[in-house]
């Protein structure tokens, strides 16, 4: 009950504080969520996110609801894609601590792919931008030093940038190589031999661990948990990390 008033009182402080005079849907999902009426909240912030409207303070308000209904992996999703879109978001990456902690998980569980958060790293200095300037100066630079042969401070910066820009370049080339991955949202999801829903079980999976997703087929989603055991997985029950939710079905 603590926790369920605690993400009340945050959706309370920062609705108001996060959502735009426009944005009359997000605030209606806030006035739902405070109201206590999570399944239509929830419905609503995935309608707003899959129709392109994603941003880290709606999945951050999501997170809250779905903790204050209890699901806990569902919330652990949540803040998990907002750091995805906001890497440097602290109170994020706070409430991803102490959710996995709450969920009993290990780091690892969460981050099974290294690679995964160097494109963190990348996106939140825009390594990109960061490569594609120090390049563009050293191009100008060893333009310098063909037309002046003697400006030895150019040809320093020249190979200065090259060498800088190719490093900063290479974090996002690397972090493109990592595998997608999902987070299990719901407590004793089953792992199953085949993407049928007519499978057989050959375990389950924990709630709130990230998963690599080796292959995609229509609704199901082969995975590999911690413990390297490799099944079919339902989207509703691991959802993907890499990719806005999809909408809602008829």
């Amino acid at each position: 009950m603590k926790a369920r008033r605690l993400a009340l009182l945050a959706i309370a402080i920062a609705g108001p504080a996060l959502a735009a005079p426009s944005d009359d849907r997000f605030r209606e999902a806030n006035d739902l969520a405070r109201a206590g009426d999570y399944p239509k909240a929830l419905a609503l912030y995935g309608e707003l996110a899959a129709s392109g409207q994603e941003t880290a303070s709606l999945y951050w308000n999501w997170a809250q609801a779905a903790s204050a209904r209890g699901a806990q992996g569902e919330a652990l999703w949540a803040l998990l894609r907002a750091r995805e879109l906001d890497p440097g978001d602290r109170a994020v990456v706070r409430d991803v601590e102490r959710l996995r902690e709450a969920l009993n998980l290990d780091p690892a569980e969460i981050a099974p792919e290294p690679l995964a958060a160097a494109g963190r790293f990348s996106r939140r200095f825009r390594l990109d931008l960061v490569a594609l300037a120090l390049l563009a100066l050293s191009l100008v630079a060893h333009g310098i030093v063909r037309v002046r042969l003697r400006v030895r401070a150019a040809a320093a910066v020249a190979w200065t940038g090259l060498v800088l820009g190719l490093l900063a370049a290479a974090v996002p080339v690397a972090a493109s190589f990592a595998r997608p991955t999902a987070t299990v949202v719901r407590r004793g999801a089953p792992l199953l031999d085949a993407a049928s829903p007519t499978a057989e079980p050959t375990g389950s999976l924990r709630e709130g661990e990230v998963v690599p997703i080796l292959e995609a087929s229509g609704e199901w989603l082969r995975v590999e948990d911690n413990a390297g055991a490799r099944g079919w997985a339902h989207v509703a029950d691991a959802r993907r990390l890499d990719v806005p939710p999809e909408p809602p079905r008829d």
